[in-house]
């Protein structure tokens, strides 16, 4: 048992509780659906990784990782099919799950980008099972959940003192990585306090330089949380009861901490159903205006050529950005609805062809881009669309597209394919991921790999589907 320094001083066992839960869930504790829809987080974010594959940053953080670490179990680089350390794994796969911005997301991050990837590593480097991989995903979703949701600044919060976005990601990573490690419950709780260790200041840099150096940060998180784990299963003297000590964690991100949501309906409360999971890949605002213009073209055999104008109503705040002579970043322009509309009516079909540094300035996509405006009404704004996520709302669209032979069309929708209340089916889930994996894999071999995902629960390996995740 580790020693607790402020055992006096401390009234409360969050920490101890949640090691707990971590420790003693199994996979049959889980409700049928909790387990599906962990599995569909799985191919969703493997198969947007895959995707990346062939934008510069992806390439970085592949040979990153093939630079880096030796001693540890192997895992391996999906699409790369290089063998590196565990930890290196998860870093260059977190990245890779965040290049596309087409993973999950939450009200509080990107759980996925750090949950798959390092739960996959950890159990491919181990040779554990399917279902022991599914458990550690949902231990993590339940667990990051929970503690992001302690540090959720108020409504009024000034957002440009920074929101942690990437900071608290690394509960994402420490968790499944304790879990498949076999840590004792004092051993989770003490690789909790590494978490905290490891938690960066708060920043809105990546908000205000738009830089992909956003992408690394999922990477970051990643690998220091395989090694917050690995610390803490060598041994370390004391450091317990991080989320009970008040001046540890949360008063420093927020001047209002929601201590109870630490434990609020854990095991009763399933937190990994609550998350959205993107259709398309782009900013999370973005999802439902890129959907309506789906929906409408589609419908009336609409094409770009025939398009005078498209409004979308409210716009979002921030999201609206357009420059004429282009973006300077991937970021920026997952950032941007006048580009991923654009971007989307001139190639329907999603993937790292939307993303080429080329479409960063295409003509094409910034003359079509020129024409889709935000209407007259009061903006979104994302603090207010944040907390309505919370509350299970999400903001409510209209797209307009004004054609060159004068018709109207018009669509409004708040929550698209993916939203928790209109999930995509488990069918929808397999066709999703053969699009986000066409990149990397074809024929059989993407129609094995789409079986062998679906059908997770039953594989005894998980090095065995590691080894078809390449070309």
């Amino acid at each position: 048992m580790g020693f607790r320094i402020n055992a006096k001083d401390i009234t409360t066992n969050y920490t101890q509780t949640l090691s707990e839960f971590i420790t003693e869930l199994t996979y049959e504790k889980i409700p049928e659906d909790v387990r599906e829809r962990a599995k569909h987080l799985t191919m969703q974010t493997i198969g947007v990784s895959l995707s990346a594959h062939g934008l510069p940053i992806s390439g970085k953080a592949v040979s990153i990782a093939k630079a880096c670490g030796v001693g540890e179990p192997y895992a391996t680089l999906w699409g790369d099919g290089s063998r590196v350390s565990m930890s290196s794994a998860a870093f260059a796969n977190g990245t890779l799950a965040d290049v596309m911005d087409w993973e999950d997301c939450s009200w509080t991050g990107h759980p996925s980008a750090g949950v798959i990837p390092v739960a996959w590593a950890v159990a491919e480097a181990l040779h554990l099972s399917g279902r022991e991989f599914l458990t550690a995903v949902v231990a993590a979703y339940e667990v990051y959940q929970r503690i992001a949701m302690v540090v959720q600044p108020p409504t009024d919060w000034d957002i440009m003192k920074g929101w942690g976005l990437t900071s608290w990601q690394i509960f994402a990573a420490v968790v499944p990585a304790a879990k498949l490690m076999g840590l004792t419950a004092d051993q989770v709780n003490q690789a909790l306090g590494f978490g905290v260790l490891c938690c960066p200041v708060q920043s809105n840099l990546h908000h205000i330089t738009m830089s992909d150096a956003y992408h690394f940060e999922h990477g970051f998180r990643a690998k220091d949380g395989v090694l917050a784990a690995m610390v803490a299963k060598a041994g370390v003297d004391n450091y317990m009861d991080c989320f009970d000590d008040t001046y540890t964690f949360d008063y420093h991100m927020t001047p209002e901490p929601k201590r109870e949501w630490y434990t609020k309906e854990l095991g009763t409360r399933w937190l990994t159903k609550e998350v959205l999971i993107k259709h398309w890949p782009a900013n999370m605002w973005l999802q439902t205006p890129i959907e309506l213009a789906h929906d409408i073209t589609v419908k009336n055999h609409i094409k770009p050529g025939d398009i005078e104008e498209i409004i979308l109503n409210p716009p979002t705040a921030g999201r609206m950005y357009y420059s004429p002579e282009g973006f300077n970043s991937l970021t920026q322009a997952q950032f941007s609805a006048p580009f991923m509309l654009a971007a989307y009516l001139l190639n329907p079909v999603p993937g790292p062809s939307w993303f080429d540094s080329s479409k960063l300035t295409d003509p094409d996509i910034l003359e079509l881009a020129g024409r889709i405006h935000g209407g007259n009404s009061e903006p979104h704004y994302l603090n207010q669309c944040f907390k309505g996520f919370q509350e299970g709302e999400f903001p409510m669209k209209k797209l307009t597209i004004r054609t060159k032979d004068g018709k109207v069309f018009e669509a409004s929708m708040d929550c698209h394919p993916g939203h928790p209340k209109n999930m995509m089916s488990h069918k929808e889930f397999v066709e999703r991921f053969k699009v986000e994996a066409a990149p990397v894999l074809s024929g059989a071999q993407l129609e094995t790999v789409s079986d062998a995902l679906a059908g997770l629960e039953t594989c005894g390996d998980i090095a065995g589907i590691s080894k078809m995740l390449c070309k």
